[in-house]
């Protein structure tokens, strides 16, 4: 097995440490020390296209492979391992608004993602669940053509400074099939958010419970087919 990188992927790990070196290392720590949500650093990563590294390319995606998108990871966490994290978690809600929401959709939102306009956080853990995805309680129900998402999620990475949320809610029975996965604006009426975690470090990230009450969404906004 051959585990020579190609010149695509070399190129890429270059820039993702020079990118660490310059951008994120001599910040670190401080990043940490303050709490600081290094929103300006995270849109200079979005312009070397580190925030939709797997998105698909006809919403601004580079469309790379998982294998390409891990060694600039790998890379970026040498230089700040909570913000990189989170670029991660961007990465997925990005990818997922790209694979899955209506295409018409997925136009209006999924480029501004991409090019770090807006930022994106993940809604799958529960105080009762922990991740385990097949547990949870956040209830959506289908009312017409919305549905309506009533639950609280926690230790959300990003929760209170970004604008897009992903939310897994149950839509029909017990069981992961009873699962299903939505877009939610983050300024959606009955969106909330509970105090910043403490944490033992990770701190250049914020970290919050977020809270959905009779939260009205479009049925457009599901990722998919329920289940």
């Amino acid at each position: 097995m051959d585990f020579t990188l190609t010149e695509d992927q070399q190129a890429f790990v270059e820039a993702a440490c020079a990118f660490a070196e310059e951008a994120l290392k001599p910040h670190a720590a401080r990043w940490d020390r303050e709490h600081e949500f290094p929103i300006p650093t995270i849109k200079e990563a979005a312009a070397l296209g580190f925030c939709g590294l797997y998105t698909p390319e006809q919403y601004g995606g580079l469309g790379l492979p998982r294998l390409d998108a891990s060694l600039i990871f790998e890379r970026l966490a040498m230089g700040c391992t909570s913000t990189t994290a989170y670029l991660t978690i961007h990465n997925m809600v990005s990818w997922m608004l790209g694979s899955w929401l209506p295409p018409e959709v997925a136009e209006e939102w999924v480029p501004r993602l991409a090019s770090g306009e807006l930022l994106g956080s993940y809604c799958l853990t529960e105080a009762g669940a922990g991740s385990d995805a097949a547990a949870l309680k956040t209830r959506a129900l289908r009312d017409g053509d919305d549905y309506v998402i009533d639950g609280s999620k926690v230790f959300i990475s990003g929760a209170g400074s970004t604008q897009v949320l992903v939310v897994m809610a149950r839509t029909g029975g017990e069981g992961a099939k009873g699962i299903s996965a939505f877009m939610v604006p983050a300024d959606t009426p009955g969106v909330s958010y509970g105090k910043a975690e403490e944490k033992m470090g990770w701190n250049s990230q914020p970290t919050r419970e977020v809270i959905f009450s009779g939260v009205r969404i479009p049925a457009r906004y599901r990722l998919g087919e329920e289940g």
